[in-house]
């Protein structure tokens, strides 16, 4: 699945929400889906997603804060703050209900957005990644993952990695079970937009609040989501877990594998993952 470079479906915009400017593309026409990326990517992970979406809904990809075309300040990078962005942009657009879809980081980030204004939240997709709400788990992460105590450490991090942008990111964009599913166009797009002055370090900035997101997980979880929860893991990523995981904070889950692919679902098996999501929506309404 793939759309040729001119025949996209998709048109880019900026909006003014929380004194930021936040760069999005839209798609398509119907009830509203919004794709929340995660690290180290931008919306374009959702490339092959968003065609197949737009043919029945809305779609709005924006780049997070600290991302991409995205506004890039010194602060802001909980979970929460975050989601207030994306809350804002949906309001400006002229939305109320809508259904969210967040991988990695974006996964938290709906989740933040969702427990805020559930009202508003139709149904919630979670993508190959937990929301933690345990020290040790958290703990736990940082010993398997070692960008997450490199990235959490901005200076030394950017003071090492600039200049080297294409190396360090591909190590991630290689680590997966198909590792053919990023062209060299891809990683070429991301480096351009992670090399960019104060990308990089922006997008670290998240690392920097993840003890300030377990705390709010941890708070949130004490009122379970009530909407329908899609939670998938990949098959050498989060698998099950995500299932599991999300039954922590939420009553009404439901969702599995995805088989041949690692963390990056959206790049390495997109015809899943639009069947997938697509058959929840029509489950829950829409």
């Amino acid at each position: 699945m793939s759309t040729a470079r001119g025949s996209e479906p998709w048109t880019h915009h900026a909006a003014k929400v929380n004194g930021l400017r936040i760069h999005y593309v839209r798609a398509g026409q119907g009830d509203p889906v919004v794709l929340l990326h995660g690290w180290p990517q931008t919306w374009y992970m959702w490339r092959k997603v968003i065609p197949v979406l737009a043919e029945r809904y809305t779609v709005i990809a924006p780049d997070l804060r600290g991302f991409g075309q995205s506004s890039k300040p010194v602060d802001g990078y909980d979970k929460r703050t975050v989601a207030s962005d994306i809350y804002e942009l949906v309001r400006s657009l002229g939305f109320e209900k809508v259904f969210l879809v967040g991988h990695d980081f974006g996964g938290p980030t709906a989740y933040a957005y969702a427990c805020a204004h559930p009202e508003d939240v139709r149904g919630f997709a979670i993508l190959d990644v937990s929301i933690t709400i345990d020290e040790a788990e958290a703990a736990s992460y940082f010993t398997r993952l070692f960008h997450l105590s490199f990235n959490a450490e901005p200076d030394l991090a950017v003071a090492l990695v600039s200049g080297r942008e294409r190396i360090f990111l591909t190590h991630f964009y290689r680590d997966c079970y198909n590792p053919g599913a990023f062209t060299l166009e891809d990683i070429d797009e991301y480096v351009a937009s992670f090399s960019a002055p104060g990308a990089l370090r922006a997008s670290m900035a998240h690392y920097g609040a993840l003890w300030t997101d377990l705390a709010h997980n941890k708070e949130n979880a004490k009122t379970p989501l009530r909407m329908p929860v899609l939670a998938l893991g990949g098959e050498m990523g989060f698998g099950d877990f995500c299932v599991t995981a999300m039954k922590r904070v939420a009553t009404d889950v439901r969702g599995g594998t995805i088989p041949g692919c690692a963390h990056w679902i959206a790049e390495e098996q997109p015809e899943a993952l639009c069947r997938a999501l697509l058959a929840f929506f029509a489950e829950v309404g829409g």
